[in-house]
């Protein structure tokens, strides 16, 4: 018999699991006003980005470098919003301050709570729709039940639609199912293995290492196609490695602690051939951690109202429901992982094009209240291979946090959603307002008045004209992904399309810059102004400054690709110190005066609208670039707020 303590809570939307997926989601849907319940099964947010696993995130600009004012496919939003507090208070690239930097956000949202150590063990149905979830949390003999009007499933291994019994696959399709020319002859239950990953520090003497009894025993052989020691890269001594990989011809969810302790054999198995049997130099590297929690890449993935297949993901079908895009290569691993040492770890087959994510992909088809984000949603094996990296899974996560706070606030139920052309538009132009990329997509946002404003500057570049803040397009997507690759040469097939191809398709690429480029010459300040001929009432201002989204970004454990990236210091474009004022029929007043700023996106709110004819904005600095660049100024008056 149970002996738990009993609390009923109460919530709009109640997200489960808060990795990836599941912070940005359950951030969009509080930010928007919705009242947000987080269960989290570990001690720590962020899943395989945590510090109990490792892995730096990655999403559709793969390991490369894009060409600047070109090819600018980093993700935005929320994720960026983290990448950007990551790099600005943890250049040491400590794991555990990615754990405190996503508590952090979550805790400071009013609109959020946080429930840490709380597993979602059940539900409880009224018909086709779930009235409460049941949780538990053992370390404080709690059990809460918890109602809300939306329920989305970020565990990754569906355990809230699979007690709810929303249908899922599992394994891989064969190539008849979907028409999939990289699928297996043959379907099956094998998926994409788990990884340990493991880092170890260089010291100032010997430092031997013998591996338990328990290890394996690895033959030069084995590494045939799975590198290590190689510096510069994600395959040094340092931190490793992506290619332990085993389980995928078990059950990754019932046979979890079993893959656990092979993995474990194996990790340890391979340091000991590094340091006392390979030719590399590893005599005074010794391990300083390696995971206990197996990172998962693959388990349940649910059957949404639409299974997105490869053909889908090459063609960039122009999905009318679109809340995310990915990039990532379908990258297929063997599901033996080392046991397949003949065998390269994974096959990388590269997409021509960027590659929208639909809502009705999110969507439960038969629970009416059910969504769900991260690598569990509505995908064959093969897009599932590119959709399920972690930046990827964000953008998906604050896709579905958008609309499950709209379903709030238009008070109908999720699976209503992608029918209705006006709330699917408006959720769209809400992650645009949010910097959420979306293929194709502009701000047509009639809310803001900054259309209806004429623009002037101090000074511009021919090619970064004032007038492009009103592009309606934050980023520059319609070039070629050129570029220095952080991955490793060796260890990966990279086929499909070459490496330079377009970014978005032709018709939906929109070229040109999208920002004001002020004159280098004419030095700081440097000011672009909106202006109106009739005073318009302004509560809200929103800027959105030039990250740039073309390189390669991430908290990583590896210290070569961290070199590369420059990690610690922030994005030179970025504008450092701005001050915004504003004249109205009262006279002028300064609105708000920055220094200091390292973010992409800032919202600046008065407690009131007041009526202005003049905005100004003053770049004094920015963290080292010689000009001004700023992307969009957006003006609202009596709307919704927009926190960050």
């Amino acid at each position: 018999m149970s002996h738990l303590e009993t609390r009923n809570l109460t919530c709009d939307v109640l997200v489960a699991g808060g990795g990836p997926a599941g912070v940005p989601c359950a951030l969009a849907a509080a930010r928007l006003g919705a009242r947000v319940i987080l269960c989290q099964d570990r001690p720590v947010l962020g899943g395989n980005a945590s510090s109990e696993v490792r892995m730096h995130i990655v999403g559709a600009n793969g390991m490369k470098n894009g060409v600047p004012l070109e090819s600018e496919v980093r993700e935005g939003g929320i994720i960026e919003e983290v990448r950007l507090e990551q790099c600005r208070h943890n250049p040491q690239r400590s794991a555990s301050m990615m754990d405190l930097t996503l508590y952090d956000l979550c805790r400071s949202e009013p609109n959020l709570d946080l429930y840490l150590n709380t597993t979602v063990t059940g539900v409880e149905m009224s018909g086709a729709t779930i009235a409460t979830a049941i949780a538990e949390r053992q370390s404080t003999r709690s059990r809460f039940l918890i109602s809300a009007g939306v329920f989305v499933d970020c565990t990754g291994d569906g355990r809230l639609g699979f007690e709810a019994g929303s249908p899922h696959m599992w394994g891989r399709e064969s190539k008849d199912e979907y028409g999939e020319t990289l699928a297996v002859e043959e379907a099956d239950r094998k998926t994409l293995g788990s990884s340990l990953l493991l880092t170890a520090r260089r010291h100032d003497r010997l430092m031997p290492f013998k591996a338990p009894a328990w290890a394996r025993k690895f033959k030069p052989d084995d590494f045939r196609f799975r590198p290590f020691a190689r510096t510069g890269s994600d395959m040094d001594l340092d931190y490793g490695f992506w290619w332990v990989e085993w389980g995928g011809c078990l059950d990754t969810i019932k046979d979890n602690e079993r893959i656990r302790d092979e993995l474990l054999s194996i990790i340890l198995g391979v340091w000991d051939f590094i340091k006392n049997e390979s030719d590399a130099d590893a005599s005074i590297w010794a391990l300083d951690w390696f995971g206990f929690l197996p990172g998962k890449r693959e388990s349940r993935r649910f059957i949404g109202r639409h299974v997105l297949s490869e053909r889908e993901l090459f063609a960039s079908h122009p999905f009318k429901d679109a809340i995310a895009y990915g990039g990532w290569p379908i990258d297929t691993h063997p599901p033996e992982g080392v046991d397949a040492p003949g065998e390269l770890p994974c096959q990388q087959n590269l997409l021509p094009l960027l590659y929208s994510i639909p809502l009705r992909s999110c969507v439960s088809p038969d629970v009416r209240n059910l969504m769900f984000a991260g690598r569990n949603i509505s995908a064959t094996h093969i897009a599932f291979a590119s959709i399920r990296v972690m930046a990827t899974c964000a953008a998906v996560g604050q896709g579905v946090g958008t609309a499950a706070a709209c379903a709030i606030r238009e008070g109908i139920a999720p699976i209503e959603l992608p029918e209705n052309s006006g709330f699917v538009q408006s959720i769209q132009q809400r992650l645009l307002r949010d910097d959420c990329y979306l293929v194709g997509h502009l701000n047509e946002d009639p809310d803001d008045l900054a259309h209806t404003a004429t623009v002037s500057a101090s000074s511009e570049r021919p090619e970064g004209s004032a007038l492009n803040i009103l592009s309606g397009q934050t980023r520059s997507v319609h070039g070629t992904r050129i570029g220095q690759s952080f991955g490793s040469e060796i260890g990966h097939e990279s086929t499909g399309a070459s490496d330079s191809y377009i970014h978005a398709p032709n018709g939906r690429a929109y070229p040109g810059t999208h920002r004001w480029i002020s004159e280098p010459d004419a030095g700081f300040p440097a000011w672009i102004e909106l202006s109106w001929k009739n005073a318009v009432p302004v509560r809200e201002i929103q800027l959105i400054f030039d990250s740039e989204m073309h390189r390669l970004f991430t908290l990583t454990q590896s210290a070569g690709n961290a070199g590369r990236m420059n990690w610690g210091v922030i994005p030179p474009s970025l504008v450092r110190d701005y001050v915004v004022s504003a004249e109205g029929p009262g006279g002028e007043f300064e609105w708000i005066s920055v220094t200091d700023n390292y973010q992409r996106r800032r919202v600046h709110t008065l407690a009131e609208p007041r009526r202005i004819s003049r905005l100004h904005v003053e770049v004094k600095s920015t963290h080292g670039l010689d000009h001004a660049r700023i992307f969009e100024i957006r003006a609202y008056g009596a709307t919704e707020e927009s926190r960050n």
